[in-house]
């Protein structure tokens, strides 16, 4: 985590050329070329393809540098907590406020005749400049110093691309090599949150069920457990899949997204058929499941995890950490995410089995 102890006053400032390039970096230059403008940051974090298709996580800097065929640079990203603060003439673009840098980016498209669509995950999509924005959850340091600790908004994260690449950025190879955003949940740029009141409320079984879904469910014994409802989207995988789509075998099932209940259902391969392994309760939709009182789903982060601290510490339960920085007991095999709802992170959650790794 390179933000651990640097504020944001310190990070590095980056003016954005559209279309052309970011900070010290240029589009069409070669791998080593952006290497050396870096400084050689690189932690090796990085994934190649078959037709010369690859991208690389510049972790110390929060940068990921995106290329096409022939090791030419036609993307950066930005990450919203670690990467560089890039401004486009007065309008700063990253670790904003969403609907601030929104207003702003809207105020000077207009300015320059530019038009702003909405991309896949309901942010500005500028293709004049050959920016998309996306967010993050925001995090601090806790008062002790010690853990990193999740705070209660969003904030502003971008991928720039090259002209090439500027009409659909999320609809080309490089950028899907990158992050395949094709079966994801498509946003219209509005974030309707239901009330506790709107949700019905399940049950949960640790390491044994939520709800009416038990784990080691077929996919088909999901859908007829939800009320026969079809997923809306399904994401999945082939084999070594970067040689090349119907050139690598039998395409396996991972992910089965149920809109109209709020949940996705992951799968995995225990005896070589699809196994519900873990359950994504979703946000914003999702229905209400609570642990010894605490309501799980659609709480901000600050307030579930000052919960969870007080029934640990009531309890004298032992800490654990969730990958997402969590608070939770031992024993429980569950990850507290967050998602958006506008400007503010609420909490999504997913309960595994116990053969699952969160």
């Amino acid at each position: 985590m390179s933000w651990w102890g640097r504020k944001l006053e310190d990070r590095e400032r980056w003016a954005l050329d559209p279309l052309v390039g970011l900070g010290p970096l240029r589009f069409g230059m070669d791998s080593d070329e952006v290497d050396a403008a870096l400084s050689g940051a690189r932690d090796g974090h990085s994934q190649v393809a078959a037709d010369g298709k690859f991208w690389v996580r510049y972790q110390d800097i929060g940068v990921t540098g995106i290329y096409g065929p022939g090791m030419i640079l036609v993307g950066v990203a930005i990450d919203a907590m670690e990467g560089p603060l890039v401004r486009l003439r007065e309008v700063e673009l990253i670790a904003r406020v969403p609907s601030q840098a929104r207003a702003e980016i809207a105020h000077l498209a207009r300015r320059e005749e530019a038009t702003v669509r909405v991309n896949w995950s309901g942010d500005p999509e500028i293709a004049a400049w050959g920016v998309s924005m996306g967010t993050a959850l925001e995090y601090g340091i806790s008062s002790n110093g010690h853990n990193p600790e999740r705070r209660d908004r969003m904030i502003t994260s971008a991928l720039f691309v090259s002209a090439e690449l500027a009409e659909s950025p999320y609809e080309t190879g490089p950028v899907l090599h990158w992050c395949d955003v094709r079966e994801r949940e498509k946003n219209s740029g509005s974030w309707p949150v239901k009330t506790d009141q709107e949700r019905s409320h399940w049950d949960w079984s640790p390491l044994k069920a939520v709800g009416p879904l038990r784990f080691g469910m077929t996919p088909r014994h999901v859908a007829s457990a939800l009320g026969g409802e079809v997923p809306a989207g399904r994401q999945g995988h082939f084999p070594y899949w970067w040689w090349g789509r119907g050139a690598a075998g039998q395409w396996t099932l991972t992910d089965d997204r149920f809109e109209q209940t709020g949940v996705t259902a992951h799968y995995w391969y225990p005896d070589g058929l699809p196994a519900l392994g873990a359950v994504t309760v979703h946000g914003r939709t999702g229905p209400q499941i609570a642990h010894a009182g605490i309501p799980l789903i659609g709480a901000t982060p600050s307030r579930l995890d000052e919960a969870m601290f007080q029934h640990i510490e009531n309890h004298d339960l032992g800490l654990l950490f969730t990958p997402s920085g969590s608070p939770i007991p031992p024993g429980l095999q569950f990850d507290i995410d967050a998602t958006r709802a506008g400007d503010t992170a609420i909490s999504e959650v997913t309960f595994a089995s116990a053969d699952w790794e969160l």
